[in-house]
């Protein structure tokens, strides 16, 4: 009985350790994000005399969203952060989703090697191809500050991970006899896909929209190759005209980044229960 009662009491002090031990740990990592939405309700002048006072001077203010707002041109620059992202995130799933499932169902030489090579293509890092990249579609082509071929970049750039998660799941998750009852009952191959096989794959789909959308939507690198033009620039671009050379306005610089992020972090929690499940399943077998 007493061994018993102190392991029961060794296993509670082991409880409360690792509780103690991760809320430091969430502590540290949600300070600076605490500390960005508390600045961004204050002036330049009390962030830089007291940036770690919950309120300013003067107060708490709504003067940097606004004027942040109306120098980003806020309604614009989302529209365009929105169609690129909405578009890119819906060929993304779409495309790859009846590229692996062409490839799991169909067991061509050919399918094979494509998927290979496509896999292999997930080790080549963007900074080694956006120099030509720019030079081709820009001294060349001239498409580019166009979000068409924005969106077409983000695609070709995010199948090849995705095509991967989907054969996964495909091939470990959805069994054959369902699309061979479909075909009997007279479903062509499209329908069996769209109507049988789509429906399936929503744990696999949802966690790619999730990552996707919150990496297109937060993407600087590319976009500040691609867009040149006020007119298309997106919501991370936009807000780099709040820093400058010598100095830089921090008040309005978190208040748009506070702007930035609510859209996907609203995304994230109405999709965050998929996200483990797709992540897993899809994740099982390749």
């Amino acid at each position: 009985m007493d061994l018993n009662r102190k392991g029961y009491l060794n296993k509670k002090i082991s409880m409360a350790v690792k509780m103690v031990v991760l809320t430091i740990c969430l502590v540290i990592y949600m300070f600076p994000f605490v500390m960005v939405i508390i600045n961004s309700f204050k002036t330049k002048r009390d962030i830089i005399k007291e940036p770690l006072s919950i309120i300013g001077s003067k107060g708490a203010s709504l003067e940097n969203y606004i004027e942040a707002f109306a120098k980003m041109k806020f309604p614009r620059v989302f529209l365009n952060s929105l169609c690129i992202t909405g578009f890119s995130v819906l060929f993304i799933v779409i495309t790859s989703a009846m590229c692996a499932y062409l490839f799991v169902r169909l067991n061509y030489k050919i399918n094979k090697v494509i998927f290979t090579l496509m896999i292999a293509s997930m080790v080549i890092p963007f900074q080694v191809i956006m120099i030509p990249l720019v030079l081709i579609y820009g001294g060349q082509l001239h498409i580019l500050n166009h979000r068409l071929t924005l969106i077409l970049m983000h695609v070709g750039f995010s199948t090849a991970m995705s095509v991967f998660m989907y054969h996964g799941f495909i091939k470990s998750s959805i069994p054959l006899s369902l699309e061979e009852a479909a075909r009997l009952d007279g479903c062509t191959r499209h329908q069996t896909f769209f109507r049988i096989v789509f429906p399936l794959l929503k744990p696999t789909t949802a966690t790619l929209v999730i990552l996707y959308a919150m990496g297109i939507w937060n993407d600087f690198l590319l976009p500040s190759l691609v867009l040149t033009k006020k007119e298309v620039y997106t919501l991370p671009i936009a807000t780099q005209m709040f820093y400058g050379t010598y100095s830089s306005d921090l008040g309005l610089i978190m208040a748009s980044l506070i702007m930035v992020i609510l859209p996907i972090i609203v995304l994230y929690l109405f999709l965050q229960k998929y996200i483990i499940a797709g992540v897993v399943a899809g994740a099982v077998k390749s």
